[in-house]
């Protein structure tokens, strides 16, 4: 009886801590941007509100913009080890860097910019 009632406290355990947890998407810009560093934060933004808007709501998703030239910015990019414009997503076992992907696609091929970024947050979301 005390293996079963063991076992039922770990699976109730087990659907709290995974219904904990989130996905962070960061992305980081200084001061001055240029038009690909706009179209990335904008191409993200749409992902986001397209697809996961349900998730953004109940907190299963959050997106942050993070200014690197501001105190809490600058605090923030050392964590990441990061100097420039940059897109992170994240959960609490692993953190994707979309930086490239956002460079080489979001200007000129934006579609193929926001099927990436879709996919990487569809990964993190139903991995197990």
């Amino acid at each position: 009886m005390m293996r079963f009632i063991s076992a039922i406290m770990l699976t109730v355990v087990g659907i709290f801590a995974t219904s904990a947890q989130s996905i962070d998407v960061t992305y980081f810009h200084g001061k001055q941007r240029c038009v690909t560093c706009m179209s990335i934060e904008r191409l993200t933004k749409e992902v986001l509100n397209k697809h996961f808007a349900q998730e953004l709501k109940n907190g299963k998703l959050k997106f942050k913009i993070v200014d690197i030239s501001t105190e809490s910015g600058k605090k923030l990019a050392k964590e990441y080890r990061i100097t420039w414009s940059a897109l992170f997503i994240e959960d609490k076992s692993e953190r994707k860097d979309l930086t490239r992907c956002g460079f080489q696609y979001a200007k000129k091929q934006p579609e193929v910019f926001k099927q990436k970024l879709k996919a990487e947050i569809d990964a993190l979301m139903h991995k197990k």
